[in-house]
């Protein structure tokens, strides 16, 4: 009689229907990793955990994909992601302190295969990274930094720095970072929609530089009216959760923060 039940109760979850497709499905824009989230585990790690939270869309740091990496070693990581159904969208972010860092940072980036660069150029440098932008015919997305650091701090900053340079750099908007500046990213976002080209999300525990980063839907941000503002604005560019807390055990921030933000996806449709 036991084995009967057990025979039943396996038959019955073989036939349950798979799970729904994920509430970004329909959406324009779409939801991805930033790779930092991961500094501390290998790619095997990296691409188990956005298998399993049903994640496709990976920002690569080098750390993963080193700058000097070979034409053999690019193919055989982009095999690894292949088989696990994950694109590497972007790379980075990645700082450029001279010509030569940025001239070395385009030529990675053609050998991945990506078209677009995360990157935090010196504000000297930027009249290069637009010819090379003009060159390469890349997006350029500089990742803001908040109160940490000098520069980018926060969405306006880049957009005077960019906005009469080639259509083709902008920003990635670090919604954290940029209210940790008192900065309010869903004015943001609308302001700034042009020159928006990648989005980090996080949540912070508050507008300043003493706030720091929680999984998303504890913290103080809007996020429902970030969403209703992806919306509005048609972005069609990749939202990538940067996890920064408990970073030596991130995975359950990582999943409970991806279950948040569809959560409100779904909500708000």
């Amino acid at each position: 009689m036991l084995t009967w039940v057990l025979f039943s109760l396996l038959v019955h979850a073989q036939q349950r229907p798979d799970p729904q497709p994920a509430p970004e499905t329909s959406e324009k824009f779409k939801l991805g990793m930033a790779g930092y989230t991961f500094v501390k585990f290998d790619l095997d790690k990296t691409l188990e955990i956005m298998q399993r939270c049903d994640v496709h869309y990976l920002c690569i740091k080098d750390f993963h994909l080193p700058l000097n990496s070979t034409d053999e070693q690019i193919a055989a990581f982009h095999a690894k992601l292949k088989a696990k159904n994950v694109t590497g969208y972007a790379v980075g972010p990645i700082y450029m302190r001279s010509q030569e860092e940025v001239d070395k940072a385009f030529e990675y980036a053609k050998r991945v295969g990506v078209k677009m660069i995360v990157g935090v150029p010196n504000y000297d440098l930027l009249p290069y990274v637009d010819k090379k932008v003009k060159e390469y015919d890349f997006k350029y997305a500089i990742h803001l930094h908040g109160p940490d650091m000098p520069l980018y701090p926060d969405a306006e900053d880049v957009w005077n720095n960019v906005k009469d340079l080639d259509p083709r750099i902008g920003m990635c908007l670090d919604i954290g970072h940029d209210r940790r500046n008192g900065k309010d990213p869903v004015k943001d976002l609308k302001r700034y929609k042009s020159r928006v080209f990648d989005i980090h999300i996080k949540d912070v525990t508050g507008a300043s530089k003493q706030g720091y980063s929680v999984e998303i839907g504890r913290g103080i941000l809007d996020i429902p009216a970030f969403v209703k503002m992806l919306r509005k604005v048609g972005y069609d560019g990749v939202c990538s959760l940067e996890h920064e807390r408990n970073m030596d055990d991130p995975f359950l921030g990582i999943a409970e923060s991806i279950g948040y933000f569809r959560g409100v996806i779904a909500a708000t449709k």
